[in-house]
Formats: C-alpha cells, sequence, structure tokens
C-alpha cells in the first residue's frame, strides 16, 4: 500500500520548478507508411538506453529526458533522441502525431509483462489504444503545493489540449474533430480530467483503494490527463497530443512549466485558486478536442463563452514573464505561431486541401519529424 509519507517525500526529493518530457513516438513501415509493429526491434538496437522504452502499442516508442532547468534544454534533448531513434530505424521511418492517419483502428500490441493486465482487462479496447501523447513532467518540491497546483491545473487542460490537438485523421477517415486522441482514450477508464485530489492523504488513499479492490493494481495505471506521479512526485500533463516538431513539443512544454511556476507561486503568496468541478471543464475539453483552437470556451465560473484562441492569447501573455524567467520565452513564442497558424491539426488538414491524400499526410509528418 501506498504510504503518505513515502508520497510526500517524494515530492520533496527534486529540486523545484525541473521539467521532464516524454514524447510516444510512432514506428512506419518506409513503404507502406503504415503503422510497424517493430518497436522492439529499434529498441534493441539502441543497447539499453535509458532514453527510450516500450509502450502498449508495438509500434510505438516512447522517448524520455532527464530533468533539465529549461524547456530549452529539454528540446535539446528531445532533437537529439529523434535523431538517434531515426539514425537507428535502419529502413523503418518515424513520425509523430496523436495517431495515425489511416492505420487500421486495431493494432498489434507488445507482448509483455508491464501490459499483460492491460490486455487481459480489456482485450480488443487495448488494441485500440493506437494513440500518440505528449507528457510533460514539472517537479514542484512541496507535497502541498504539488497537491494545490494539481488541483487548480485541471481547469487549464482544455486550453492545452486545444493547442496541442494533432490527430484529425483515424482509420483512414477525416474524423471532423481537432483531435481523436482522447475519444479512443476514453474507451478505457481514469482518462481526461481527473478528480480534485484535495490532499495528499486523499491521493494515498484513492491510489490505495484502487489497489484493494483490483481496479487500480499498479498506480501507474492512474492514467488521467494529469496526474502527481507516484514514484517521481512531479505534477504529470498527460492531455496533450504528440507535436510534430520537437518545436512545437517545446511550445506545449513551455506552457506547462510557466503554468505550474505561475500556480506555485500563488499558492506560496497564500492564495487559493477556484477547484473547478469536473463536468464544467469537461465541457471546455469537448470544445478541445472538436474545434481545437478555433472553438469556444467557456468561463468556468459564469459560464461566458469566448473564442478559445483569444483565451490562449490572454493565457500566453499571462505567462510571458514566467516563460522569460524559465528559459522557455522563445518556445512560448512558437505557441503564438501554433494559435496564430490554427494549430497542428490544421496542419495536417492542409495537405489534404492542398490535393494530397492520407498518404502525403504522413510523408509530410515523417518528413517534418527531424524538423526543428
Amino acid at each position: 500500500m501506498l504510504d503518505p509519507a513515502v508520497l510526500r517525500d517524494r515530492c520533496a526529493a527534486s529540486e523545484p520548478l525541473l521539467i521532464g518530457l516524454e514524447e510516444e513516438l510512432m514506428l512506419l513501415d518506409a513503404e507502406t507508411l503504415d503503422l510497424a509493429p517493430r518497436a522492439r526491434q529499434l529498441l534493441a538496437r539502441m543497447d539499453g538506453d535509458p532514453r527510450f522504452k516500450l509502450e502498449l502499442p508495438a509500434a510505438q516508442i516512447e522517448l524520455i529526458t532527464s530533468p533539465e532547468h529549461s524547456v530549452h534544454a529539454a528540446a535539446e534533448q528531445l532533437a537529439l533522441g529523434r535523431a538517434d531513434l531515426a539514425a537507428a530505424a535502419a529502413s523503418d521511418l518515424l513520425a509523430s502525431a496523436g495517431t495515425h492517419p489511416f492505420a487500421a483502428a486495431r493494432g498489434e500490441l507488445n507482448d509483455d509483462e508491464r501490459y499483460d493486465g492491460t490486455r487481459s482487462e480489456y482485450g480488443s479496447l487495448a488494441e485500440r489504444q493506437l494513440v500518440f501523447g505528449l507528457h510533460v513532467h514539472v517537479s514542484i518540491g512541496d507535497a502541498d503545493a504539488a497537491v494545490a497546483v494539481h488541483d487548480a491545473l485541471r481547469s487549464y487542460l482544455p486550453e492545452i489540449a486545444a493547442l496541442a490537438a494533432n490527430a484529425p485523421f483515424h482509420d483512414g477517415v477525416d474524423s471532423g474533430l481537432a483531435s481523436m486522441r482522447p475519444k479512443i482514450a476514453e474507451l478505457l477508464p481514469r482518462q481526461g480530467v481527473p478528480p480534485a485530489i484535495g490532499s495528499l492523504e486523499a491521493y494515498a488513499q484513492a491510489l490505495q483503494w484502487g489497489q484493494r479492490s483490483g481496479t487500480i493494481p499498479n498506480p501507474r495505471r492512474w492514467w488521467w490527463g494529469l496526474r502527481l506521479h507516484p514514484d517521481y512526485g512531479t505534477v504529470e500533463v498527460r492531455a496533450p497530443d504528440a507535436q510534430t516538431t520537437v518545436s512545437e513539443s517545446a511550445a506545449i512544454a513551455a506552457i506547462v512549466h510557466a503554468l505550474v511556476a505561475d500556480l506555485s507561486e500563488r499558492h506560496g503568496a497564500g492564495e487559493k485558486p477556484a477547484v473547478a468541478p469536473v463536468w464544467r471543464i469537461e465541457e471546455n475539453c469537448w470544445s478541445a478536442c472538436r474545434y481545437g483552437v478555433a472553438g469556444e470556451m467557456a468561463d468556468l465560473e459564469t459560464g461566458t463563452p469566448e473564442p478559445t484562441a483569444q483565451r490562449l492569447t490572454r493565457l500566453l501573455d499571462d505567462l510571458g514573464p514566467y516563460a522569460q524567467r524559465l528559459g522557455g520565452a522563445a518556445a512560448l513564442a512558437t505557441a503564438r505561431d501554433m494559435l496564430e497558424a490554427g494549430g497542428p491539426a490544421a496542419a495536417q488538414r492542409t495537405v489534404r486541401t492542398r490535393g494530397g491524400d492520407l498518404r502525403d499526410v504522413v510523408a509530410t509528418l515523417a518528413e517534418r519529424f527531424g524538423a526543428r
């Protein structure tokens, strides 16, 4: 059973505001451009490099950075990791987006004991989890502050997801969404907006209940779009789609990094940001999923609608001083460029509107994989 004291120690163990990134990347067959379920073979060629690990889909490999003080430094690690993977991929290619545009809806899974429970419990639903995300870890340095940041950060998941929406195509068709990824993920439990924690003890009790009931035998299966990581003691934002380029990944990471700094500072000053109900945040999450940055979101207190792009512009303005302080100003500028361009989902659709097909979309994703 998880001990709150252990979780408290883990939260306090790290220097505040270190950032680490995880990218779930897709492996492609160079001829067909379909998903290539050969991640295990690619990983074997990496000679035990701890930056890379297998995930549930057999065509997915995860790239992990070590903790850094700035988004810029973390992005440099991503760029090097992507380059090393591409060099080792032999006749395969790599790409990054929230979903593969035309791969079959069900795919091959890795045969690994870490995922035995997921495969046996969810069967064909697990085979549909061909989704690729960007996870952003930020250390807080204090357990109580981490809980407060977690509970407040929930309200910003829709804006983050809207700008990061990068999965308009799935199973060979245009889904009509900016991101199909959250709808696929929802086939499994504990997805989307997490409940507010309230206290570290309450979080430990929730995980203990999950272990006793057998529903969450492993704390890593606390799969929400935001969580306190039980092993690292970080706040981990899991809502964003995987981004096509390193600079786009850095842009999303810079928003999260600055937000955590802002909320941590406000907690330290004695402020108590409002903790919104899950269902209200989920309404804005639907807008992010459906429209990306082109929709509207509602004020979580008043219900007043406002264009998502306007909300994001104001958020980026507010976060500017924090990003400057944390070395993420350039990445935040990229976030503004992404917003003005309509987001990465629009970039994928543009390939088709210019006469391309879904193979062209995937080819473009692969071409941009090594771009900075």
